[in-house]
């Protein structure tokens, strides 16, 4: 019988903003470029709520690491392999358009990675997401309450908060989309 790990169960907790994300995205970002700069990774970015300023969040890194193509993913995964990131299959039709990892610290979620190929929407839409929080503290007090919401009703089901956030994500994009 397989144990599972304690980050794989850990509750969601949802923490003021904290200005250390930052620092710590910086620091985790420059280390995957030396890590990745052979795989002809194109850019990198620190997403998600810990990205924007004032919004309170999970206090777990989100970063998005855009490469060419996926022809050499597993190379690319056997070496985040041996820096402690945890690969995490996809299950088929559920997020294919990303590879995603998970860096784990004193058995907690610090980090993840989602890397996807250069022409995926997804990219644009995690940085359009982002970027249109930070220049609207309507926005980010809006959906820092629907998080505190939802990790209290979903605290221990991370796809339901997941799943129930998307609404908000998507109407965001799609007002972008009419702009």
């Amino acid at each position: 019988m397989c144990q599972a790990f304690n980050w794989e169960n850990e509750p969601i907790f949802i923490e003021d903003a904290n200005e250390c994300w930052q620092v710590r995205a910086q620091a985790e970002k420059e280390r995957l470029v030396e890590l990745l700069a052979s795989y002809h990774l194109i850019d990198i970015e620190h997403i998600g709520s810990t990205a924007v300023p004032e919004l309170a969040a999970k206090p777990i890194i989100d970063l998005m690491a855009k490469v060419k193509d996926f022809n050499q993913i597993e190379p690319i995964i056997n070496l985040l392999q041996k820096h402690n990131w945890i690969h995490v299959p996809t299950r088929e039709g559920e997020h294919e358009w990303r590879k995603y990892f998970i860096k784990i610290h004193n058995n907690k979620r610090m980090a993840h990675l989602h890397i996807v190929e250069e022409d995926s929407r997804k990219w644009d839409e995690h940085l359009f997401f982002r970027d249109t929080l930070r220049s609207s503290p309507t926005l980010v007090s809006e959906y820092a309450a629907l998080k505190k919401k939802l990790a209290e009703q979903y605290s221990h089901d991370r796809e339901l908060y997941t799943k129930n956030k998307s609404a908000f994500i998507q109407s965001v994009i799609k007002q972008g989309n009419r702009s």
